[in-house]
């Protein structure tokens, strides 16, 4: 079996922002939350995606990017728009493809924001 191994860079500059404006305190709720939400909807993402709910999967995507870009996860934020442009095309097989290659970097986004930050569920 091949195994796919991407490696997630952050945009720390994109946290320390978040940090300088909003404080130690505000800055770590937002990202928490937000780590919450980009979790929760790459679950509906994947979960639309089987169920054949095309439209809700791309409505998740696409609100993953903001989210994403927002505590910089600049790589999970291209990866949801590269979902949402293969959707729009009508492409199943390269939707399918970017999919899982967007569940994988979530995956590997959110372990890596949580080691960097120390933070614990």
């Amino acid at each position: 079996m091949l195994k796919q191994n991407e490696v997630v860079h952050l945009d720390s500059d994109q946290l320390e922002k978040l940090f300088e404006q909003l404080g130690e305190a505000g800055a770590e709720d937002v990202v928490c939350r937000a780590l919450e939400e980009l979790a929760v909807r790459l679950t509906h993402a994947e979960r639309c995606w089987r169920e054949g709910g095309h439209a809700d999967m791309r409505k998740s995507t696409r609100s993953l990017v903001a989210i994403a870009e927002q505590i910089g996860m600049n790589t999970l934020a291209r990866v949801a728009m590269d979902v949402i442009v293969c959707v729009d095309r009508g492409d199943q097989i390269a939707v399918a493809a970017t999919l899982t290659r967007l569940i994988r970097i979530g995956e590997s986004s959110l372990s890596e924001i949580w080691d960097l930050q120390g933070l614990t569920l």
